[in-house]
């Protein structure tokens, strides 16, 4: 994929997408992180599905519980976008390909865009299964998708008006400020500690830089994270990629009732 046209790259994998789905316009796209796979099929009837590989500029899928493909969904009146998987910064294929499918959906038409996450949870109480809403991020990359002097406002990135619909739809949600850091290591105990009092309440490895490049593309953005786990050092156990995903397995139904409620409202 071309690094130095992004937005080009992006009108062409819109224009194989609607080809291959004979879908024209899609309206809200969502992308489903770790342990979030399982929550998909409550979203509505799917339309097409095509592997992600079909589509110019995107890679397979190369994280356990992620599946390669893009699905297509309708829900009431509205022509879902769902991404099946995502790049991780730390696959090193640089930020237009992390970012390239956000990019994709702005093309493709979608006005807004959900992005979920399994990640570490750092607020006490917090147990591993419950979703929080993301109120803000710090991206501790190093880096940004947006191309050249292009200066975008950040400011109210995941929209206060989304996160409201959210509780309107489950009043006991709670929010937090996600920490991106690069992996793919888990964070260390006192990286943890950092974060924390950084203002971090939530640790993983993705979302900041497709919410930077949703909101260059004029879209509105919600963000859930699904606690997989304790932050290292708050459990005094382990971390391991396996506890993620049975946690998402665990939370699949409440995730899909919520998905689908609060997508039916945007």
């Amino acid at each position: 994929m071309s690094e130095t046209n992004p937005y080009d790259n992006a009108q062409a994998a819109a224009a194989k997408l609607a080809a291959l789905t004979g879908v024209e316009r899609h309206d809200i796209a969502l992308v489903l992180g770790s342990g979030w796979l399982p929550a998909v099929d409550a979203l509505g009837e799917a339309t097409a599905e095509i592997d992600t590989t079909d589509l110019p500029g995107f890679s397979a899928a190369a994280v356990a519980g992620h599946s390669g493909k893009i699905r297509s969904i309708r829900s009431g009146e509205k022509n879902l976008l769902v991404f099946l998987s995502r790049t991780h910064f730390y696959e090193g294929k640089g930020v237009a390909a992390v970012v390239h499918p956000i990019r994709t959906a702005a093309a493709a038409g979608c006005s807004a865009i959900v992005l979920t996450n399994g990640c570490g949870g750092l607020k006490e109480g917090w147990q591993p299964g419950q979703p929080v809403l993301i109120s803000d991020h710090i991206n501790l990359t190093g880096t940004s998708p947006i191309v050249g002097a292009n200066f975008v406002d950040l400011t109210d990135l995941y929209s206060p008006r989304l996160r409201a619909l959210c509780k309107e739809v489950d009043g006991s949600l709670d929010e937090g400020v996600y920490v991106q850091f690069p992996g793919p290591h888990y964070e260390t105990p006192a990286e943890v500690r950092m974060a924390g009092i950084m203002g971090g309440h939530l640790v993983g490895m993705s979302t900041t830089l497709e919410a930077i490049a949703a909101r260059e593309a004029g879209m509105e953005i919600l963000g859930i994270s699904l606690v997989t786990n304790l932050a290292a050092g708050l459990s005094g156990e382990p971390l391991n990629h396996e506890e993620v995903l049975e946690a998402g397995k665990a939370a699949a139904s409440r995730m899909g009732g919520l998905l689908s409620q609060v997508v039916s409202r945007i």
